[in-house]
């Protein structure tokens, strides 16, 4: 007698992504980029040069169509102080946000808190001023793992004394924060997508909100693009 076989569900991360094999890889890769990117403006003596010129946040730039300064601006840096404390803190929090959500959610939000930082930086920042560095995605990453903390029912006292400070040292001259405003913004939303939607409805849930963030940047952008044209 032949018995039925049985389906067996892959194991799903609390946000209802696939579980990675490699735990904190997309985190290392991106830490990795960074540091290539940064590796090669010392090498060119060019970190105000060429390519930051040519990839920083700029928002007259911007609306004469280098649109993927809103993205390339996350992985240029000023200093070797700059990269160092963004990247210590994607490597302590990136790891866990990205094992709670899965390699593709982990990759989708990271891209688009890069992006909501360049969008609130476009709006409230001096458009002459360049911006750089990845610490507007950092930010979100923040907001994201407190999502996910409070949802867990974990202490998030240290989380919320880390942001304080940076929230203090964002209001000193020559550091965005806007662009931390702007990440933290959007990882916050994100993270309530991730960590607070119905586990019937989760994907459905999650697909509607990143749509609604994306929407609303592009609207975002648009009308600013043609406020600076």
């Amino acid at each position: 007698m032949t018995e039925g076989a049985k389906t067996i569900r892959a194991p799903r991360t609390i946000a209802g992504g696939a579980v990675s094999a490699y735990d904190g890889l997309v985190s290392k890769i991106l830490i990795g980029l960074n540091v290539v990117v940064y590796i090669l403006q010392l090498a060119t003596d060019d970190r105000a040069g060429s390519v930051c010129q040519h990839g920083a946040m700029q928002s007259y730039a911007v609306a004469d169509g280098d649109y993927w300064r809103l993205l390339t601006a996350a992985f240029l840096h000023g200093s070797l102080l700059h990269i160092a404390f963004n990247m210590y803190a994607l490597y302590l929090f990136g790891p866990f946000a990205e094992k709670a959500l899965g390699t593709v959610r982990f990759i989708a939000a990271y891209i688009t808190m890069a992006i909501a930082s360049s969008v609130f930086v476009y709006w409230l920042e001096t458009p002459q001023i360049p911006t750089i560095g990845a610490s507007g995605a950092v930010f979100g990453v923040f907001g994201l793992v407190l999502l996910l903390l409070l949802k867990a029912k974990q202490d998030v006292t240290t989380l919320l004394v880390l942001l304080a400070i940076n929230a203090v040292i964002s209001l000193q001259g020559n550091i965005s924060w806007q662009g931390h405003l702007g990440g933290f913004v959007a990882g916050c939303i994100l993270g309530a997508a991730f960590a607070y939607a119905p586990r019937e409805r989760k994907q459905a849930v999650q697909v509607l909100v990143f749509a609604g963030v994306w929407i609303a940047m592009i609207a975002a952008i648009v009308i600013r693009t043609g406020q600076l044209s």
